[in-house]
């Protein structure tokens, strides 16, 4: 949560926050299991789901699942390059994954 937190106090406090985005409440309300994912993009930034399931001790495809549903509920978006998927915050712009 902490790192939650920090992002949101980094933000800027004149915009407004997004009806899907990932602020402490929303993550409170969250079922464990997506709060777990999502509390790793907020860390990361952005990540594939292999790189999830390392930090989060689950299996790829478990991720790779919650992430869509992330992605689906407007909560972060994915990019493809190649054969890989990134799931990231948008946070305005995207750094080029590779």
């Amino acid at each position: 949560m902490d790192v939650v937190i920090n992002v949101q106090k980094s933000s800027h406090r004149d915009t407004m926050v997004p009806e899907n985005s990932l602020d402490v409440m929303t993550l409170l309300n969250m079922p464990d299991h997506l709060r777990k994912t999502a509390i790793v993009i907020c860390r990361t930034g952005r990540a594939t789901a292999e790189e999830i399931a390392e930090q989060t001790n689950r299996a790829r495809a478990v991720e790779s699942s919650y992430l869509n549903q992330l992605v689906t509920m407007g909560y972060i978006k994915k990019m493809r390059k190649g054969r890989k998927t990134c799931f990231y915050l948008d946070r305005g712009k995207v750094e080029s994954y590779g």
